[in-house]
């Protein structure tokens, strides 16, 4: 690259991988540093390192993850930039000798180095910038007489904006890549006919001249884990799948399927396009709303907050946007008082008159809105099952699931005396994460007593014991030892004895 006159990124790229001639190089450039392995990509084999006692660790580190997930340990140094935004260029070769670029796309939301939502064009490019920086990808990818789909990716120092001078070249994929869609959106052109021609010896379908930017795209990865977990990958059956319908969707799961532990976590792409990038914006949060999984947790609740988020609307943008608003975009553990209304009026028909009147606070004249007891992921609220509470109810491997904005809620009628009792459960003894039974410890039938051990479940190789949360009877017991269960599962159920 360097020699083909494109930018790159200040550091060393040479082949000395002697430990301590590599500090040195590190020393010279200036922390922070960022150690990368020469065979890496998503992430993988990344270590950024902000002082020079830090280094020789950090490089052990990132050698050993670079030697189990490539089999090559070699790394190179690049100087980390303060405020990076991640800007990408597709090109196209042939066989013929021509290349094109297809414009930018920006994929600088990011969580551990792994792209979360990508949108081309990119916010704040410059026509002088976009004609430098797609000049710069061209003249890459010609510069290794390339053939086929390709990107060339650049690091950016977006601190006063997109310059220029200030944009790095970083690595090429030489693949079609997972947002490829954004890109087919704005310029009408399906990239991998373009592979399978140029594939059979054609020429580009287009030429330079004749690719334009149409609108604004957008494209979220639906991923299998849970936020509220640390963002741990969820595993298990697909008992549910509904995916918004009015925007494209490129998946490879299906209802009734099951996410294992062995690939990448990413189920789905939620791919939008609009006139504008607000409007581009505001359907990509409406289109992960819409998104009902269970029991295997995602993070679409995550993706529409994110795309809801005010600053990313306003294109204020770099790789460290989700990482500085964490706290805003996670969904809580607690179910909000959207959820717990919703699932109130979802439980008003089940509730019996004698149930209404013994709740404390319910007000006759006021029908629209009466509060009901209702269990929501395990734990009691008191709720108010206000008429304009939206929201889908289904029935799920025996369990009614509450979907709203993203989100899943088993729930069912709870019980008033558990919420001033300090109860903790309906009753339903629901698996709080995938695993397997390692032990039961009661029978059907067996009177328990707060607090005791019912069984015991074994994930991650840790164990978690389940309790009784109240005194009660045993009336189900849907499990044994050996079983594996889902998270969300329903293993035993509690009847609260008569007094």
């Amino acid at each position: 690259m360097i020699a083909a006159g494109v930018p790159v990124t200040p550091g060393y790229m040479g082949d000395n991988q002697d430990p301590d001639h590599l500090k040195i190089q590190a020393d010279a450039i200036g922390y922070p540093v960022l150690i990368k392995a020469v065979a890496g990509g998503g992430g993988k084999g990344m270590r950024k390192v902000e002082a020079s006692a830090d280094f020789l660790d950090m490089l052990a580190s990132c050698r050993r993850e670079a030697a189990s997930s490539f089999g090559d340990d070699r790394v190179l140094i690049e100087k980390y930039i303060l405020s990076p935004r991640h800007i990408e260029v597709q090109v196209f070769g042939d066989t013929h000798g021509d290349v094109v670029h297809l414009f930018e796309r920006d994929c600088s939301l990011q969580r551990r180095h792994q792209k979360v939502i990508e949108e081309a064009p990119a916010p704040g490019m410059t026509p002088e910038v976009r004609e430098a920086v797609c000049a710069a990808a061209v003249k890459a990818a010609k510069a290794v007489d390339y053939v086929g789909a390709g990107t060339i990716e650049f690091i950016a120092d977006a601190s006063e904006g997109l310059k220029a001078d200030r944009i790095w070249f970083m690595e090429m994929n030489t693949r079609l890549q997972v947002e490829h869609p954004v890109t087919e959106a704005i310029t009408g052109q399906d990239l991998v006919e373009w592979q399978l021609r140029v594939a059979s010896g054609e020429r580009l379908p287009k030429r330079q001249d004749e690719l334009a930017i149409n609108g604004w795209a957008m494209e979220a990865r639906l991923y299998a884990e849970n936020p509220t977990a640390g963002f741990l990958p969820s595993t298990g059956p697909l008992d549910r799948l509904r995916l918004p319908k009015e925007v494209r969707v490129d998946t490879g799961v299906y209802e009734g399927g099951e996410v294992t532990p062995f690939y990448d976590p990413m189920i789905a792409k939620l791919i939008v396009h609009a006139p504008t990038r607000q409007a581009a914006a505001a359907k990509l949060a409406a289109a992960a709303r819409q998104v009902q999984v269970w029991p295997v947790r995602t993070n679409a609740a995550f993706l529409a907050r994110a795309a809801a988020d005010g600053d990313f609307v306003a294109g204020r943008v770099d790789t460290g946007f989700i990482e500085r608003g964490i706290e805003a975009l996670v969904p809580t553990a607690e179910p909000s008082a959207a959820i717990q209304a919703a699932a109130a009026l979802a439980l008003v028909p089940a509730q019996t008159e004698r149930a209404w009147t013994d709740l404390p606070g319910f007000r006759a004249n006021a029908p629209a809105q009466r509060q009901v007891a209702v269990s929501i992921a395990g734990s009691i609220h008191l709720a108010e099952a206000a008429s304009s509470a939206k929201g889908c109810v289904a029935s799920v491997g025996g369990r009614d699931i509450l979907f709203l904005d993203g989100e899943a809620w088993p729930i069912g009628p709870g019980r008033v005396d558990a919420i001033s009792g300090g109860g903790a459960s309906d009753g339903a003894i629901l698996s709080p994460m995938p695993g397997r039974v390692i032990a039961v410890d009661v029978e059907e039938g067996q009177a328990v007593t707060r607090g005791q051990k019912l069984l015991t479940l074994e994930a991650m190789k840790m164990e978690h014991g389940m309790v009784a949360p109240f005194d009660g009877v045993v009336m189900m017991l849907s499990v044994k030892a050996g079983d594996q269960v889902g998270e969300g599962a329903v293993l035993a159920r509690i009847e609260a004895r008569a007094d």
